[in-house]
């Protein structure tokens, strides 16, 4: 490596990190009712809502899968043990209002009156969909990932 000259300091040129492209849902077929979408409880797998604790659903809408939602037990030093929930959608189901219902609905099906949710923070589309079901951001300055959390007493109607 050289030295830099009359006894000055090399600077590292840093670069920024260039932000991902913004992912489109590849179906134009726009927003589902509620009514459109229903819930099929599976076993899940070993680290998707499968084993004691957990648990897991398919998401249908019209009869199609359209992607699946597990509840996982979690532990974290903030926290402690405690149920995190996570949606997954397929490409062509992204978009379309599902992950709204989804949050909510499956929240109400589940066993746990305080559920949480652990997301990227840069995951808009979840964050949003989660807040429209119910969930509020309880991310603490420890977190490396949103938090947010859902809680049955404040859903009843």
């Amino acid at each position: 490596m050289a030295r830099p000259v009359n006894g000055t300091r090399s600077r590292r040129v840093r670069h920024a990190t260039p932000k991902p492209l913004a992912v489109k849902a590849k179906s134009k077929l726009g927003p589902v009712s509620a009514d459109d979408v229903e819930f099929l409880r599976t076993s899940g797998s070993r680290h998707k809502g499968g084993g004691p604790g957990c648990e897991a659903w398919l998401v249908m809408v019209n009869g199609k899968r359209a992607g699946t939602a597990y509840i996982n037990l979690l532990d974290d030093p903030i926290r402690g043990r405690h149920p995190s929930f996570h949606v997954f959608l397929n490409r062509p189901s992204q978009g379309r209002q599902i992950g709204r219902v989804v949050y909510k609905s499956c929240c109400l099906l589940s066993q746990y009156d305080v559920i949480y949710a652990h997301m990227r923070k840069s995951n808009t589309a979840s964050r949003k969909a989660a807040e429209h079901g119910g969930f509020i951001d309880v991310t603490d300055r420890g977190d490396a990932q949103l938090v947010m959390v859902w809680c049955r007493k404040n859903d009843v109607k």
